[in-house]
C-alpha cells in the first residue's frame, strides 16, 4: 500500500521566471523613476511643472535601469553593482540638475543615487546573466 501512495505522488514542478539584467534594470529603473517623479505633488511650488518632472524622473529612471543593467550583465560582483548604479544615477542626475538649476541639486541628486543603489542591487540579485 505505502509503494502505491508513493507511486501516485508526482512533486509539482517548481515555476521559474527569468529576466535578463536589462530588462529587471529598465522595470524597475522606471517604476522608481515614476514614484520619484509623482513626489513631486508634495512640493506645491512643483506644481506648474509637474509634468515636466513626471517626464524627467521616469525617463531618467529608465534610461539609469537599462545602463546598470548592462553594466550588471559585466559585473558579477554585488558591490560593484551597486556603486555602478550609484555612479550612472548620479551622471543622469546632473544632466537633468543642469536643466533644472543648482537650486535643486540634492532634491534630485539624492533620490537617483538611491534608485542607483536600488536598480543596482536588483539587478545583481534578481537578475539571470
Amino acid at each position: 500500500m505505502p509503494s502505491e501512495l508513493h507511486a501516485a505522488y508526482v512533486p509539482k514542478e517548481e515555476i521559474s521566471m527569468s529576466v535578463s539584467k536589462p530588462v529587471l534594470g529598465l522595470l524597475v529603473g522606471g517604476a522608481i523613476g515614476l514614484v520619484d517623479g509623482l513626489s513631486g505633488f508634495l512640493y506645491p511650488k512643483l506644481a506648474p511643472v509637474m509634468t515636466s518632472v513626471i517626464t524627467f524622473s521616469l525617463l531618467k529612471g529608465l534610461v539609469a535601469g537599462l545602463i546598470i543593467g548592462y553594466v550588471s550583465q559585466k559585473l558579477h560582483s554585488m558591490l560593484l553593482g551597486i556603486l555602478a548604479g550609484v555612479a550612472i544615477a548620479a551622471a543622469l542626475s546632473l544632466l537633468v540638475i543642469l536643466r533644472a538649476g543648482m537650486g535643486l541639486f540634492w532634491d534630485i541628486l539624492l533620490p537617483g543615487m538611491l534608485l542607483g543603489v536600488i536598480v543596482g542591487f536588483a539587478t545583481q540579485r534578481f537578475g539571470s546573466p
